[in-house]
């Protein structure tokens, strides 16, 4: 794959902060007393050096050099094992929780979905929990994301004119376009990414299959129960 522009990297952080999605991911990990966490799609790391705790072995993997190398230099990240690649990178050891925050999971296309989910039953322990977010196709999202509009703002690298476009371009698969010129040198960085929006039941289906029992479904991160119209789908989940 193309990796992401470090500039872009830079600004990940302030477009993804930390909020009530992280605090989500690290009550589970409390809950289930995890001596061992997994973040997979762990990006710039954000979320993964606040999962370290003493006596935890915390592994963030992401398949993006560019953002790992961002990961490496943040504070705490010594706490952390950091890896390259996807689920068939995952280092030997049976985890406690394993985490794909920030829609990972609708970065994976079909199958590779469905073999990154028999990948991480392979890597945690009996009962252990899985828990990872997805956008309700229902809601329709990506028709809100395009509009033509440009935006601009200070950044660390100038200037920065943004837009997006987005398009379904098969039965639940979107193209997003984002578009970034940098001003000051008019240089423009176009990144496209391909989103899966899968339904509730899909991704049941396929928790399934892949040996997981759907422990709950919520709506919002303070833990409402899914009732089917939510933007949001949280899935956790326990290895079967």
């Amino acid at each position: 794959m193309t990796d992401y522009d470090p500039r872009i990297v830079d600004l990940y952080d302030l477009d993804n902060p930390d909020g009530p999605d992280h605090d989500f991911y690290r009550a589970l990990a409390d809950e289930a007393a995890a001596a061992s966490v997994l973040d997979v799609g762990c990006g710039t790391g954000i979320l993964t050096v606040t999962l370290a705790r003493a006596g935890r072995r915390t592994v963030g993997i992401d398949p993006s050099p560019a953002m790992l190398d961002h990961a490496r230099r943040r504070a705490g990240a010594d706490a952390v094992e950091w890896v390259l690649g996807d689920s068939r990178s995952i280092p030997a050891g049976r985890f406690d929780a394993a985490f794909l925050a920030g829609n990972v999971a609708q970065h994976i296309p079909d199958p590779r979905w469905g073999r990154t989910l028999a990948d991480l039953r392979g890597s945690i322990a009996p009962s252990a929990v899985l828990a990872f977010e997805s956008r309700n196709p229902a809601a329709r999202a990506w028709e809100t994301w395009s509009g033509g509009d440009r935006t601009s703002r200070a950044t660390p690298h100038g200037e920065l004119v943004e837009w997006m476009e987005a398009a379904e371009v098969s039965p639940g698969v979107v193209e997003l376009v984002a578009h970034n010129l940098f001003v000051a040198t008019g240089e423009e960085v176009t990144e496209t990414q391909l989103l899966t929006f899968r339904d509730r039941a899909m991704l049941e289906y396929q928790l399934d299959a892949a040996g997981f029992a759907v422990e709950a479904v919520f709506g919002d991160w303070n833990r409402t129960p899914f009732r089917g119209h939510e933007a949001l789908m949280v899935f956790v989940a326990r290895a079967a």
